[in-house]
């Protein structure tokens, strides 16, 4: 995968360095320096752009960035008419100019080990007319030369039938409240029509009014059948209906709108109070005078007059959190006018810190609560942050002077600088019991952590120490761990090195005092790809794998060694997109859809998959073959399925390997529901592999959570105010015939930020048996296990569907507990696992979608071994053979499909939802519905099962790898050209992709910790995080001290360059750039149309990425902050183009807390 790594150090340009750049030319030339030892710098990362006479961009040229040290440049050029109509990939040339323009960029891409024959540029085909419109987007590569994503411009024609829907909108309890009819259809030439269609031929058509807003957007299924998803506003011009395919019909239903509405409803203030998602009862929302979210309740807590609430200070910084009882017999309005009433007769906006403070979940909080709700109103708190010092615990640890030699930050000052505006501390109670995880942060003198302290809910701890570089790159991490106060302490060191661009080369670990291991080197090709890693070994000459990685000219991963030559390797991987190698099998896919994945493991039978899809890029047909054996077309693992136009599935063929080597139908699935709940499985195939049961009635609660499955043996699910599971209470049949039934329960303990502590299997003693109980902890990526009694095998014949059916080595009959004690099981590393247990490193092959393919290490006399193998269908399901497969269960082994834990129960754990890989589905609504209305709630990654990961992320998105040196934040964005007759596509198109390589080179790079930041994007016009470009400007819902000052609030004008509506508000949330100003964003003063020309169009990027900054809750600097960065982005009334590693930090703190669905 490709990196852009982007450090953060000192902008210099010397004269000698200037000396080296073309004369004669225009240029900016930026010089970081990576590494510095006071003196002169060691490592530099330096960009030199050169302009042609009319300012324009020409050629980019990264200094010696390539890993062999050689130049790496990007060609820019127009066409006749001034346009980019081309872009082209960055070329690494075959040396180094240092710094000059280099005449024939081009030449050296033709080289093999570059891109070879293949063609370099993406290209647009715009219309001829003013307004530049594109009509065609050709992707680079040759084999997409021929296959565009055409777009087509149009008004709707009455063969279009689209549904012209009526409101009627009454104002109740303080807020809308929205009926609905459809009375008749839209007549021709009424709306804009916009199609575009993928390089698959996929159609998407939507239509728009003329006030620009998407009434319809439709997905052509066949000639005869579309997707429909209607977008409905009341006369307020107010979203107060989104209705699916599933509900788009010619009539309005009660019942449908019941079940498959999305319903909206605001008060005066046009903000929404109350909503209802498919599935799901009605939640409620409560604002303050200053429109924060400061209540909110859900179906699930109505009854008991439950409030989850959030107390802020006067930066709108969250302070604590918890849940108030109000009391069921007041509705929302009663508690806004109780919010209002308080705030309009003196009680502050804001909770302040103070020294007395006051006492809650046996936790004193040293904040007033002056705000309403109330204090005698709190029921629980459940978190609480601290900024600029740590108040008086008498918990607190001994706070370190120094951390790996470098002094620490204090709130005394030291050379003018404290943690004045730093998180330092923060407090999470567990959700189940009083117990509370303390959390402590630690910066050096330029504000980076380099330090944490966690105090688990236990009592033990787990400490990192960090030594950062110059630029804010780790060099070592120490981590140290104990369960409990009187255990030994667990040290892990971890060591790093780069190349000169500060490239990954080396990760060194080493577990207390053991021999260091070597756990990857990395090679990089010319284009910065991972092109080989090294694994494992105590020296760089003896790695026990070698891994192999190839891609396309997209920059697709395409194969992972060779599976047709393994050569020793325990697992080869490709996958095949646009070039299936059996065409008769498999339709090349040119839009990104997977044709066809090949795999071979250390049993030498390649296996592949062959996968069909339908108009709407779901999975219809995985077909299963094994060549080079004498039957290759054996269909052994083959799965078809079939879906509503929702995407729930409605029926399931699987097939598995019977005992006599031939294809059987273990699984033909039958699904029933009421509108996206499913209500019951029919099992028509009678085999006792694959899915058992069925034929059970499925139960939910108000918040469309499942409470039971008997056709698992699951009596009853309780759940928490999160929504995740608290209890299990299951029924397993005997496995021996004999008639008894043995009850048991899976119990989990959360901590109020959706963390899971820890999980308890208990198998209730009967008859003959004795019981058992299984309790694992996880305390920072430590996880423990206790083990006590004996249980019955999961793996035996029953009854009921336990996707464990499909494992075989956990231990056949029962369980002997020997004494009970805990265990220290394993940490998971970059590379697999390190066990405790066992005192080795577990090393792992995973494919793209991060499943566990092969799991490897030495044993105990030093032979390199296959402790794993997993094959899935593409659902997750392991390969069904006879009754069992030859994979394991338990400890590191259950983290399988996806990287995510399976369950005693046969689910997928994630970390807000929970799985049935053997259904496909989810048994919790997608926290995200609203993103994907016209996909059913409870779909696992929208049926895409081959190609997307069930991120489970919102508008902003992070994840990190396993050791947390990596950081990756992703932004969908959904684009809006408000410009009438100023901006054209093309036009637009330019400015999002300026924009884009902003936000990239300002926001990516190293955070306070040394984590490495990188920033991709993706639009969506479901996206609920706008980026608009108007001419003007509009303040309407934009907050007036979030992000902007009140000051310059009050004087925004016509000729505001940029607004944001909520400052720290990365999922829903809106910024305006106004493209009419004169205000150095190279504009015609007559018309306001946006001169490209003029070299000050990078400031529409910056003031673009400027706002994007302001929805990651990053203000306006202080004088401090421009003092020591007076180039920083966040700057107020002209931003620079930086910003520091604590605003990274900070920013990927606010998303990690924002999104309720990102993985663990």
């Amino acid at each position: 995968m490709k990196k852009i790594i982007i450090p953060i150090g000192l902008l210099l340009i010397s004269q000698s360095a200037k000396a080296q750049l073309t004369q004669g030319e225009n240029y900016v030339q930026t010089k970081t320096y990576l590494d510095y030892n006071g003196a002169t710098p060691t490592k530099t990362s330096e960009t030199v752009q050169y302009f042609d006479g009319l300012g324009r961009p020409k050629q980019v040229v990264n200094v010696k960035a390539s890993p062999l040290g050689r130049d790496v440049v990007t060609h820019i050029e127009y066409d006749a008419f001034g346009r980019q109509v081309k872009d082209y990939l960055p070329v690494p040339q075959s040396g180094t100019l240092n710094g000059a323009i280099v005449p024939t960029p081009l030449a050296n891409a033709t080289q093999p080990n570059i891109y070879g024959s293949e063609q370099i540029y993406a290209e647009k085909v715009l219309e001829n007319s003013p307004l530049d419109r594109i009509q065609q987007q050709i992707q680079v590569g040759n084999d997409w030369a021929g296959k565009p994503v055409k777009f087509d411009y149009a008004t709707n024609i009455g063969e279009d039938y689209v549904r012209k829907y009526k409101t009627t909108t009454i104002w109740i309890d303080g807020r809308t409240e929205t009926q609905v009819e459809l009375p008749q259809y839209f007549e021709p030439s009424q709306l804009y029509k916009n199609t575009v269609t993928d390089e698959d031929g996929n159609k998407t058509i939507e239509f728009k009014n003329g006030k620009g807003q998407l009434l319809l957007v439709r997905k052509v299924v066949s000639s005869t059948e579309n997707a429909d998803t209607y977008y409905v506003y009341n006369e307020y011009d107010q979203l107060a209906y989104v209705i699916p395919p599933l509900a788009s019909a010619p009539t309005v239903e009660p019942t449908t709108v019941e079940n498959l509405y999305y319903q909206y409803r605001y008060d005066g203030r046009n903000r929404l109070v109350e909503k209802k998602l498919p599935g799901k009862g009605w939640e409620y929302m409560v604002y303050d005078k200053a429109d924060r979210l400061i209540m909110s309740q859900d179906a699930n807590m109505k009854p008991s007059g439950k409030w989850l609430f959030t107390k802020y200070d006067q930066f709108s910084r969250v302070l604590y959190t918890g849940i108030a009882a109000i009391g069921s017999q007041y509705i929302r309005r009663q508690v806004q006018e109780s919010v209002d009433y308080y705030a309009n007769t003196g009680t502050p906006l804001h909770e302040e810190r103070n020294t007395s403070g006051f006492t809650n979940s046996a936790m004193p909080v040293y904040y007033s609560n002056a705000v309403y709700p109330f204090g005698f109103l709190y029921e629980k708190i459940l978190s609480i942050n601290y900024y600029d010092t740590v108040p008086g615990y008498n918990f607190n640890p001994s706070f370190p002077s120094a951390i790996q030699g470098e002094s620490i930050l204090t709130a005394t000052p030291a050379d003018g600088k404290t943690t004045k505006g730093l998180p330092v501390m923060s407090l999470v109670k567990n959700i189940e019991d009083d117990n509370w995880t303390k959390n402590y942060t630690y910066y050096d003198g330029k504000g980076r952590a380099i330090g944490s302290h966690s105090i688990n809910h236990l009592g033990g701890y787990t400490k990192t120490e960090s030594k950062l570089d110059f630029a804010g790159v780790a060099q070592t991490v120490i981590t140290k761990h104990k369960r409990l106060t009187t255990d030994t302490e667990r040290v892990i060191t971890e060591n790093f090195i780069y190349d000169q661009q500060n490239r990954l080369l080396v990760h060194k670990h080493q577990v207390d005092s053991n021999p260091e291991e070597i756990l990857a080197q990395n090679k990089y090709n010319e284009l910065s790809q991972l092109e080989n890693k090294k694994v494992g070994g105590i020296s760089i000459g003896s790695p026990l794998q070698s891994m192999d990685y190839q891609y396309n000219i997209r920059g697709w991963m395409t194969r992972i060694n060779d599976p047709d030559n393994l050569n020793g390797k325990l697992f080869g991987y490709s996958m095949r997109y646009q070039d299936p190698a059996i065409p008769g099998k498999s339709v090349p896919r040119y839009g990104g859809n997977i044709a066809e994945v090949h795999w071979r493991t250390a049993d030498d039978v390649y296996k592949a998959y062959h996968y069909v899809y339908d108009k709407l890029n779901r999975l219809t047909d995985a077909i299963y073959r094994e060549a080079y054996t004498t039957a290759p077309n054996n269909y052994f693992f083959n799965e078809n399925l079939t879906y509503d136009l929702n995407g729930n599935i409605t029926t399931l063929h699987r097939n598995g390997k019977a005992p006599a080597g031939t294809a059987q139908l273990v699984d033909n699935l039958t699904y029933h529901y009421t509108g996206n709940r499913l209500n019951q499985v029919v099992e028509s195939s009678l085999n006792d592999a694959g899915y058992e049961g069925g034929n059970n009635m499925i139960d939910y609660d108000l918040n469309g959570n499942m409470i039971n499955m008997k056709d698992k043996g699951i009596k009853g699910i309780v759940y928490n105010y999160l929504n995740l599971p608290n209890t299990y209470s299951i029924t397993y049949i005997d496995p021996f015939g004999l008639g008894q039934a043995t009850n048991a329960q899976l119990g989990y303990l959360y901590r109020a930020d959706g963390t899971k502590l820890r999980k308890t299997h208990t198998i209730y003693g009967r008859k003959g048996f004795s019981g058992s109980t299984r309790i694992t902890d996880y305390l920072d990526g430590f996880q423990y296990d206790y083990n006590e009694g004996a249980g019955l095998c999961l793996t035996c014949r029953s009854e009921t569907a336990f996707e464990e059916q499909a494992y075989k080595n956990i231990n056949d009959g029962l369980v002997i507990g020997g004494p009970p004690e805990w265990k220290l099981d394993f940490v998971p590393t970059s590379e697999g696992f390190y066990s405790f247990t066992e005192n080795r490193y577990i090393y792992q092959y995973r494919d793209h979608l991060g499943n566990a393919r092969v799991s490897f290490a030495k044993n105990s006399e030093g032979i390199l071994e296959v402790t794993d193998t997993n094959n899935y269908y593409p659902f997750g399901l392991n390969h069904i053979q006879g009754m069992l497969m030859g994979s394991n269960l338990g400890s590191y082994y259950s983290y399988k499909y996806q990287g995510q834990e399976l369950q005693e129960n046969g689910f997928y754990s994630f970390k807000w939802r929970n799985y049935m890989p053997d259904v496909g589905r989810f048994f919790n609504i997608d926290p995200l519905a609203e993103k994907f209305p016209y996909n059913s709630t409870y779909a696992f990654a929208e049926n895409r099962v081959i190609d997307g990961i069930e991120l489970e992320g919102l508008e902003w998105v992070s994840s990190r790898n396993l050791e947390n040196k990596t950081v990756n934040l992703h932004l969908t964005y959904k684009p809006v050209n408000n410009t009438i007759g100023v901006l054209s596509n093309a036009q637009m198109s330019a400015l999002l992709q300026d924009r884009e390589a902003q936000i990239v080179s300002s926001f990516g790079g190293k955070d306070s910790a040394g984590n490495q930041v990188n920033i991709t994007f993706s639009q969506s016009d479901k996206s609920t995080m706008i980026w608009e470009y108007n001419n003007g400007y509009d303040k309407n819902n934009v907050d007036d001290f979030k992000g902007q000052s009140q000051e310059f609030f009050d004087n925004a004008t016509y000729f505001t360059n940029g607004m944001t509506d909520t400052n720290n508000n990365t999922q829903i949330n809106r910024t305006q750039i106004n493209v009419f100003t004169t205000e150095g964003l190279g504009a015609d003063e007559k018309t306001g149309q946006l001169d490209f020309n003029n070299k000050n169009i990078s400031a529409v990027a910056k003031t673009g990425a400027h706002e994007t900054g302001h929805t990651l809750g990053i203000k306006h600097n202080d004088k401090a902050t421009l003092k020591s960065s007076p180039d920083n982005l966040m700057r107020e009334g002209g931003p620079g183009k930086k910003i520091t590693p604590e605003q990274r930090t900070n920013a990927i703190k606010l998303v990690e807390e924002q999104q309720p669905k990102s993985r663990q």
